[in-house]
């Protein structure tokens, strides 16, 4: 199977999908091949879409593990906790 980019693959969907649009009548002969060639784009785009998502999701969750550990490190320092420091009710003076 040969490897194609997100963007290729998602080039090959737009594609066919504007061929099937402007089609007055449905060419039977390149039907299959274009299913065909949708599914593997499909897929090859959702693999792209779900690596990316956990990517994500990952260092997402790696920032907020390092965030709670350095407020909780300061607060630690202050003497204080947590959950209670005034920082935390001055996020929600915010106007937007």
């Amino acid at each position: 199977m040969m490897t194609t980019t997100f963007k290729d693959a998602y080039n090959t969907l737009k594609n066919h999908a504007q061929t099937l649009r402007s089609q007055q009548e449905p060419n039977i002969d390149d039907l299959l091949r274009i299913v065909e060639e949708s599914v593997t784009a499909y897929k090859t785009c959702q693999l792209r879409i779900d690596a990316v998502e956990q990517a994500l999701q990952k260092a997402l969750s790696e920032t907020n593990l390092e965030h709670s550990s350095d407020s909780e490190q300061i607060n630690e320092k202050e003497g204080g906790s947590a959950n209670n420091n005034s920082f935390a009710e001055d996020e929600n003076d915010i106007p937007f």
